[in-house]
């Protein structure tokens, strides 16, 4: 098989992979418990709750 001449440039190589090592947005649903966006599979931050049941104990702030 033939093989390139030359190095290619980094710009060159970034080029051609460029369209593919796009960020992709998170997924984000919804808490069944408070209604709040929360990442898939995990604990709700606003009320500590997963999948119908308490895991985590929040901790409310103080209004001064």
């Amino acid at each position: 098989m033939p093989n390139p001449k030359r190095r290619h440039s980094n710009s060159r190589t970034g080029k051609r992979r460029g369209g593919n090592q796009k960020t992709k947005k998170s997924s984000l649903s919804v808490c069944s418990n408070c209604g709040a966006s929360k990442l898939p599979h995990t604990a709700c931050k606003a009320c500590g709750y997963y999948k119908g049941t308490p895991v985590i104990e929040i901790k409310k702030k103080k209004k001064e």
